[in-house]
């Protein structure tokens, strides 16, 4: 079984897997448009994190893992809990292409996609109110924005020839603030 994950899975899948590859799935668009209220955001102050949107032009780059054996029903059993029990995602079975030149035909994955439907769905707002509400936000995983910069490193490192100027312009937005903040907080110290 393949799993493909294009979120915080890229870095910390949590699960025992026998292989990765980099690589992308068409007809999606990445979105910050789910809210977190466990892992990186609270009920007060909820997160915000990726899910996916059909895009019938668009393709998504993230890693796919391969597991075998026992590892299947537990990570299925893990992701379950992780993604559709604390993040109302639902499955889909999707075709994989792996980044690799060599690379044959697809492989079929399977992955978590939030939907407008999910009680924690926040839906589209500009990148800079996403970016503000990425800031004040932090959960049981750690704060919000390492999970937005986390997510930029990735792209940029591993798929440095792909487009994702969504997820780019909310870096670009929160970059944009941080110094206001900083600059609040050392004037505060020095009052």
């Amino acid at each position: 079984v393949w799993i493909f994950g294009y979120g915080s899975l890229v870095w910390r899948p949590g699960f025992e897997f026998t292989s990765r590859k980099v690589g992308f799935i068409r007809g999606y668009s990445r979105r910050f448009w789910q809210g977190d209220t466990f892992h990186r955001g609270s009920e007060r102050m909820p997160g915000r994190v990726v899910t996916l949107l059909e895009d019938r032009g668009a393709c998504t780059w993230g890693v796919a893992y391969e597991v075998r054996g026992e590892q299947i029903a537990a990570s299925l059993q893990y992701l379950n809990m992780r993604e559709a029990v604390l993040g109302g995602y639902d499955t889909k079975l999707v075709k994989f292409h792996p980044q690799e030149k060599d690379a044959e035909e697809p492989i079929l994955a399977l992955v978590y996609i939030a939907t407008p439907q999910n009680p924690s769905y926040l839906g589209p707002a500009s990148e800079e109110d996403i970016a503000a509400q990425i800031i004040v936000s932090s959960g049981c995983a750690g704060h919000n924005i390492e999970y937005l910069l986390r997510l930029a490193d990735f792209m940029r490192y591993f798929c440095p020839q792909a487009e994702d100027k969504h997820l780019f312009s909310i870096e670009e937005a929160l970059i944009s603030i941080l110094p206001c903040l900083y600059y609040t907080e050392e004037s505060l110290e020095e009052t």
